[in-house]
């Protein structure tokens, strides 16, 4: 009965923690905006919940939920929210797809880009490590039945269907058939390679890893890195940002795989995901008005606080279920 009662509490925090990460921490939605949560968990909350439950009940691990988190971009950015086609999505004249135009496709370079990196390795990744590393016991296990992740699949697809109708209203845009049609066949493609692609999943290599300190300060490093990269540069930034993209994906599967690497080393990534966000925060106006500048800026320092806290909260977690690991090897080493 415990075991069931932390598995929910941790599909719970995960379902509100991935939207408060993917609006709120990043600065777009101020915390005075908070009732829009409602609005926000079954798109942001549902997509990530069930993209951990079919990656772990299918006993895979993070390359599929990464894949699965470039599908999630997909239907937020191609069907839901169409900013990957809309020249002026939601109103704000900021000439998004402008940097690195592909004219053939009807989008901007850039743009899409960026919204992979920000769903993918935030929206997704950041908002599971956190839920995860909050529950380390259970960070390998389904958390759900397939009847609860039936439920959170009608959920996911309610905040598809409620988010696109608000999108429309307010936008008044429509994509054409040729794009919503490219953006399906990849929305599947990504969702294939996920649960067909071959990944090792035994860290068995030998050879020495960074300490988590330095994982997380690095990852935050290309984390920032990723976020300021100024539009302006068009297709410079594009190649910019597949040269960060690379250096990560490469650098953290390597190491990944080897022995010494520990569940604090995947967090300290997810954690300074975290932190990028919260910070950036303080240097980007947010996209909806809610408040006077004081009361954003102090949603901001409440943001970051609760993420530190969050984090906090997690390593001590983490380290607990580590203990005996780590005591059990040092016995067994060679003296």
């Amino acid at each position: 009965m415990m075991s069931t009662q932390r598995s929910f509490a941790a599909a719970i925090t995960l379902f509100f923690v991935a939207p408060l990460v993917a609006e709120y921490l990043l600065g777009d939605l101020p915390l005075t905006l908070l009732a829009a949560l409602l609005m926000m968990a079954p798109l942001y909350g549902g997509g990530a919940l069930l993209i951990r439950e079919l990656a772990r009940r299918a006993g895979r691990g993070w390359p599929t939920m990464l894949l699965l988190g470039a599908a999630y971009t997909l239907v937020e950015e191609g069907f839901t929210g169409q900013t990957l086609f809309n020249p002026d999505a939601m109103g704000l004249h900021l000439h998004l797809l402008a940097p690195a135009w592909i004219p053939a496709l009807g989008i901007g370079a850039w743009w899409t880009l960026f919204m992979f990196n920000l769903h993918i390795f935030w929206s997704m990744g950041v908002s599971i490590a956190l839920a995860e590393a909050l529950f380390p016991s259970h960070a390998k296990t389904p958390w759900l039945g397939k009847i609860g992740t039936s439920i959170v699949a009608v959920v996911f697809a309610a905040g598809i269907v409620m988010n696109a109708a608000y999108t429309i209203h307010r936008d008044h845009f429509f994509a054409s058939h040729a794009q919503f049609a490219l953006t399906g066949v990849f929305c599947i493609l990504f969702i294939l390679a996920a649960f067909l692609l071959p990944f090792p999943g035994i860290r068995n290599r030998a050879g020495s890893v960074p300490t988590p300190w330095l994982t997380g300060l690095t990852a935050f490093l290309l984390g920032m890195a990723v976020l300021k990269t100024p539009p302006r540069w068009n297709w410079g930034a594009v190649a910019f940002m597949l040269l960060i993209d690379a250096i990560f994906l490469v650098s953290a599967g390597l190491l990944s795989r080897r022995a010494q690497w520990t569940a604090l080393h995947t967090f300290s990534i997810g954690a300074a995901g975290a932190l990028a966000y919260g910070v950036h925060a303080f240097f980007q106006p947010p996209i909806a008005k809610g408040g006077s500048p004081a009361t954003i800026l102090a949603g901001h320092i409440v943001l970051l606080i609760a993420a530190v806290a969050l984090i906090a909260l997690a390593v001590q977690r983490t380290r607990a279920m580590l203990a005996p690991v780590i005591e059990g090897a040092m016995e067994t080493a060679p003296q």
